[in-house]
């Protein structure tokens, strides 16, 4: 039977039977395309330790290949992966260059009473594996809304993101300016100090000052605190150039304080997510009166447990054996969302929530504090 289009068209009797002739695509193409996102955006990565490098007396560098020792998934400076160990996570900036795939860097620094911090100073040994997420977080540079002319100040460990953009302008010689300022308590404390200025030397779009806390006496740089002073008379003029901020908690609204006096607009000031807040307490939406010590009873997929008010949810729920997948701990990344079906909560400032969540009744679990009784779905 001739086929209804060859009465129709010049030629189609040749075009069907070459379609007929084709072999039938059997390809799997949504398994093809899940596997290039993976590829690219692991929700997993099994990494063994390769090396321990001694960065300061309080601070170690882990240094990460694959187990396949493929190239690992690329990311952009300034962003993290998140280390699950001891039952929880937390996540650590990737300091190494982008341009370096065949290992990662964490660089993480002790802090006392930390949990993680220091089992992983401690603990970890060469050939040892971790599991950590894959590369993610928005702390890094985008030349079309941040221009090619930075300025990054930094405190403590906040200075791994930073080392990791001055790498990239470095390996790939990009037209870019980086003026690092970076305190630290005392000299000994500085990370990277003489690769950092080793950069500072070698490459003109580099600039990095030292602004040591409680200098030795034969300390020469700048001295004290992170103040409008000392940051107006390294940088200059800030013209509204983009400023990131990463360190702890506590140079945060210090360092927001210090750059809105230099009249530094808001919009122009980049904070990397940094855990839940040490004090809930002290942001001015804590309900008046209300004892942040006592527990409350969380019920979570038919589970109860008794935590106190100032413990955030997630903390609580992985306190129990209950845990939801999770990233950033500071309330941006939100992939530890929970809808709060009875009761109410506390959710810190830190937490980027969505419009529609108030209404549908989800929080951040990283930054989000039981005030009363809750029942939470996951």
């Amino acid at each position: 039977m001739t086929h209804p289009l060859a009465q129709r068209f010049d030629g189609a009797t040749e075009i069907l039977a070459e379609i007929d002739a084709r072999i039938p695509d059997t390809r799997d193409h949504l398994a093809e395309t899940r596997a290039t996102v993976d590829a690219y955006h692991p929700k997993r990565l099994q990494l063994v330790v390769t090396e321990i490098i001694d960065e300061t007396p309080t601070t170690k560098t882990l240094r990460m290949q694959g187990l396949d020792q493929a190239a690992l998934p690329p990311f952009s400076a300034g962003q993290y992966v998140n280390v699950f160990v001891d039952g929880t996570s937390r996540p650590y900036a990737i300091s190494s260059s982008p341009t370096q795939r065949g290992h990662y860097d964490l660089t993480v620094r002790r802090v006392p009473g930390g949990r993680i911090s220091n089992l992983l100073i401690d603990t970890v040994v060469i050939g040892q594996i971790l599991t950590t997420s894959g590369p993610m977080g928005t702390f890094h540079h985008n030349p079309l809304f941040h221009g090619n002319d930075v300025v990054f100040l930094a405190g403590g460990s906040g200075v791994a993101p930073a080392m990791s953009m001055l790498r990239e302008i470095a390996d790939l010689g990009l037209d870019r300016s980086l003026h690092l300022i970076y305190g630290s308590r005392h000299a000994s404390d500085v990370i990277f100090r003489a690769e950092l200025d080793a950069l500072a030397a070698a490459h003109p779009g580099i600039t990095v000052d030292h602004v040591i806390a409680e200098p030795d006496a034969d300390w020469t740089g700048a001295t004290g605190y992170l103040t409008a002073d000392t940051i107006a008379a390294l940088a200059g003029e800030l013209n509204e150039r983009m400023v990131y901020v990463c360190g702890p908690q506590a140079l945060y609204p210090y360092a927001l304080d210090q750059l809105t006096a230099l009249g530094q607009p808001r919009k122009r000031i980049r904070f990397e997510a940094n855990g839940a807040p040490s004090d809930p307490t002290a942001q001015p939406h804590w309900p008046i009166g209300v004892d942040p010590t006592e527990e409350v009873t969380v019920t979570v997929s038919g589970a109860s447990f008794r935590t106190p008010r100032n413990r955030p949810l997630l903390d609580a729920m992985e306190d129990n054996g209950i845990r939801p997948e999770a990233a950033c701990r500071s309330g941006e990344c939100s992939l530890c969302r929970v809808r709060v079906v009875k009761g109410e909560v506390h959710t810190a400032e830190e937490a980027k929530m969505r419009l529609s969540d108030a209404r549908f009744g989800y929080t951040h679990s990283c930054v989000a504090y039981p005030i009363s009784d809750v029942e939470l779905d996951l």
